[in-house]
């Protein structure tokens, strides 16, 4: 009943909290025989961590992980392959400032997992909110690179398309432009980076923050993952993403945008290709129908409420029941939804992963 675990086949278990010596997880299910480098897994931690430009959080944190276990060496040195056995991952943290909270030890953040916490533990770790922290999805991100490996030719990209009010024009989509070096945002529209970055500078000044919203897209997925009712493959990437800090919001496909259409737009029709495949002229469903994905394009959004922690004085309470105003000090990210796409990006790869192995335990076949 801890429920720090997610996945059913490919199960991953995260610990650790913001401001403790490290954080660290167990990817196990993992299908032996996988190969992969180390600096595979890093390259995915290092589009997440802290500190890579102004918009975001300036703790600075290397987000180094070291494989502890379930992994072989080959013979070049470099390349692990999985045992079978649980994967053991851990992270150090090495830029930890709890005094910087040392103001609200006793006082609700409004808007933040504070009081929540409170009442169902009866303590808090109000350094850096502890286990409520976005520190903890590094370890997440790690585990969605490894998810990538067990799906083969599995493609998971993703993309910022909304700060605040400000949203990109999606005419000018280049996937290629997302991890571009001078791209700060994870955007694929060359154009808006100017946009968000002047809009990110205002928020920042005045001492608040907004929220975001971001697109994942899986290609390579083969049809059949998924079951009814109950097993959903919509269902756990919604929750898979719905489990990230601070998402409030998950939509699949056309999402609540299909409420709008009608049944003869939102209907994906159907042909039969030349190599005598089913082909599908559109995909409103998002790649997925009854549960069960359809071999298109995945297609999630996700939205990221604004960071709770500001400089903006906000009234609350303290643990005594008075009345207080509270003033968050410390490295915050202006828009937290930056650094939320390669963890949305690794939730769905866990999800993929899992439905994968569970459709392939099912059938005997994929």
């Amino acid at each position: 009943m801890s429920h720090n675990t997610f996945g059913h086949l490919f199960r991953v278990t995260t610990w650790g909290e913001s401001h403790g010596p490290a954080i660290g997880g167990v990817v196990d299910g993992c299908p032996p025989g996988i190969r992969f480098k180390l600096s595979e897994i890093q390259a995915e931690l290092d589009r997440r961590r802290p500190g890579t430009s102004r918009f975001v959080t300036q703790r600075r944190e290397p987000d180094q992980v070291k494989v502890l276990s379930g992994v072989m060496t080959d013979e070049d040195g470099e390349t692990l392959i999985t045992t079978g056995t649980p994967i053991s991952l851990i992270i150090e943290n090495v830029d930890q400032r709890s005094k910087d909270y040392g103001e609200i030890a006793e006082r609700y953040r409004p808007g933040h997992a504070d009081f929540a916490y409170d009442r169902k533990y009866g303590i808090r770790d109000y350094r850096g909110g502890g286990r409520s922290s976005a520190r903890e999805t590094a370890i997440r991100v790690a585990a969605g690179a490894l998810a990538r490996k067990v799906v083969p030719g599995l493609v998971v990209r993703g993309a910022l398309v909304a700060i605040g009010e400000k949203e990109i024009n999606r005419d000018n989509w280049d996937w290629d432009f997302v991890n571009d070096p001078d791209n700060p945002f994870f955007t694929p529209d060359r154009e808006s980076v100017e946009l968000f970055a002047e809009y990110l500078d205002w928020i920042r000044k005045a001492g608040s923050s907004v929220g975001a919203v971001i697109e994942i897209v899986a290609e390579g997925v083969p049809a059949g993952l998924g079951a009814p009712l109950y097993g959903k493959l919509d269902q756990d990437i919604a929750g898979n993403l719905m489990s990230i800090n601070a998402v409030k919001g998950v939509e699949i496909g056309e999402g609540f945008n299909a409420a709008r259409l009608r049944g003869e737009e939102n209907a994906d029709e159907m042909r039969i290709g030349p190599d005598g495949e089913p082909v599908f002229l559109s995909n409103h469903a998002g790649g997925i129908l009854g549960g069960i994905s359809t071999g298109q394009p995945i297609v999630a959004r996700f939205a990221v409420k604004p960071t709770s922690s500001i400089l903006t004085p906000r009234k609350s309470i303290d643990r005594q029941g008075n009345e207080v105003e509270v003033v968050t000090k410390g490295r915050h990210d202006p828009c937290v939804g930056i650094r939320a796409v390669p963890i949305g990006e690794a939730m769905v790869a866990c999800a993929i992963a899992d439905h994968y192995l569970r459709h392939r335990g099912q059938t005997g076949r994929i």
